[in-house]
């Protein structure tokens, strides 16, 4: 079994540093020279659509979830331990200078994400919760390969719903037995028997009550997490502009930490970014489809300021937490235990128990927001309703064996199949790029005419495949058309 893992953990690093990273940042890089720097240039129009009304059906109810709940689920899958294990690992391997390579690549990859979650409203399509959408569906209807869309789903769906759930219920598992000091063995089957009851709730509600749920919990544990982390600095604000001075003079190797050269600092801070954020990877277009807003270009600003949220918030306050309590990261014992040992020494054990907490909000969150990954793509393969009961089952299974269960393997071969998803979802963004761009700029000269964008099949005639946006009737609602004519 060691043997296999090593094999794995090598096959999936050699995938992400020699193949996926270098795609994804010259990508990144292009669409932020080719959209004149989107990520930048629309930081107020993300905040303003983040909170735009979501247009009404016949009867006055929403015809999907809403730009700010599609936003959520996004951020719960994209918001979880490795916001915590992950940065502390960055800093235990590269020290304080992979914190902005970190920041850089979160900058970068924000133009990625705009590309992908435009493309995902783009090509969406109506199902009975309202729409449902994602790079599998762009596959099928902007390039016209079905194929693809198929190899992209399954490899999303071993990913995500069912690799990395079970791997968010396993460190539920593990931190709550940490917080009481060490093994006891009924605790990993008393969490996967409360883990899987929840998420069976949850999920069997749909899209809409992942939607609520979503909409609760991230915003809470975001705050939660924030006020730790402020309180933490404050404890520590004497070494504020040290630190600060350490993340950006370290970033270029000058005083390497654990053996690290340039090279590593970069290589790790960059990662663990991506693997955060997942900006570019092909899994927050399903969340981000699911909106029901006047124009795409609106959720694909929306999806970006997701990507700024995950690091620059949440990986930040962990940044921090960790590099104003931990002067000394030499030898510093990597991941999860890192960001402990920092919560203890400013305040003590019982900050244990405070962190069981965030990590319970944090992973359960990623469990509803890597099932619905899932549910747009099993119902992209077939929408069969035993099918997807079947899913919501197995899923629930999976969250419970995964809580008892060991994880290495499980991780090594989730970061290597993540790789291969990646791919798939960045060629096909390269060669749909085209219909982005002339969709920002069809929203750029909306906004210039003073006007709340709207986008229709009929502004665009050359693109082929859309499955909505049929009229402004379809798309503002009958309650919402007048407001065309408004100025925003």
């Amino acid at each position: 079994m060691d043997a296999l893992n090593d094999f794995v953990l090598s096959a999936g690093d050699t995938l992400w540093t020699w193949i996926v990273f270098p795609v994804l940042a010259v990508l990144g890089v292009y669409f932020t020279l080719r959209s004149g720097v989107v990520q930048f240039r629309l930081i107020p129009e993300m905040f303003r659509t983040l909170t735009n009304r979501t247009p009404r059906d016949a009867s006055g109810e929403p015809q999907s979830v809403s730009a700010f709940q599609a936003f959520t689920i996004s951020a719960a899958s994209r918001v979880g331990v490795g916001n915590i294990a992950g940065v502390g690992t960055a800093i235990a391997i590269g020290g304080p200078g992979a914190v902005f390579w970190m920041w850089t690549m979160a900058f970068i990859g924000g133009a990625s994400s705009f590309i992908e979650s435009t493309l995902g409203q783009t090509y969406k399509v109506r199902d009975k919760d309202g729409f449902r959408g994602g790079p599998a569906y762009y596959m099928q209807h902007g390039l016209k390969a079905r194929w693809m869309g198929i190899l992209f789903a399954v490899v999303l769906i071993l990913c995500f719903p069912l690799s990395f759930n079970s791997l968010q219920a396993n460190t539920i598992s593990a931190t709550l037995s940490g917080s009481f000091g060490g093994e006891v063995g009924w605790i990993p089957w008393v969490v996967g028997a409360v883990l899987a009851v929840l998420t069976s709730l949850v999920v069997f509600g749909g899209v809409r009550r992942i939607a609520s749920v979503s909409q609760a919990v991230v915003p809470l544990m975001a705050l939660l997490y924030l006020i730790l982390g402020l309180v933490i600095v404050g404890i520590h604000i004497d070494r504020l502009p040290e630190v600060f001075a350490s993340i950006y003079t370290q970033a270029w190797g000058t005083q390497e930490v654990a053996g690290g050269t340039i090279g590593a600092i970069i290589m790790v801070g960059a990662k663990r970014g991506m693997f955060s954020n997942e900006a570019g990877l092909g899994s927050a277009p399903n969340a981000g489809a699911t909106a029901a807003v006047t124009h795409p270009v609106k959720q694909g600003l929306v999806q970006t300021l997701g990507v700024y949220f995950d690091t620059f918030l949440v990986c930040s306050i962990t940044a921090f937490i960790v590099l104003v309590s931990t002067p000394d990261l030499m030898n510093a014992e990597r991941g999860i235990v890192l960001t402990q040992n920092a919560l203890v020494s400013a305040l003590g054990p019982w900050s244990n128990v405070l962190l069981s907490v965030i990590v319970f909000l944090l992973a359960f969150s990623s469990i509803l927001g890597n099932y619905y990954y899932g549910e747009a793509n099993i119902e992209f393969l077939n929408t069969k309703p035993v099918v997807l009961t079947t899913f919501r089952v197995v899923v629930v299974a999976v969250v419970f064996l995964g809580s008892i269960a060991s994880a290495d393997l499980i991780w090594n071969t989730a970061d290597g199949i993540m790789g291969i998803m990646a791919l798939i979802n960045l060629i096909a963004i390269a060669l749909l790029s085209g219909v982005a761009f002339k969709l920002l700029k069809d929203y750029s000269q909306q906004r210039r005419e003073g006007l709340d964008p709207v986008f229709t099949r009929a502004r665009m005639p050359e693109v082929t495949g859309i499955q909505c946006w049929e009229d402004e009737l379809s798309v503002t609602g009958p309650i919402d058309l007048p407001a065309r004519s408004r100025r925003s």
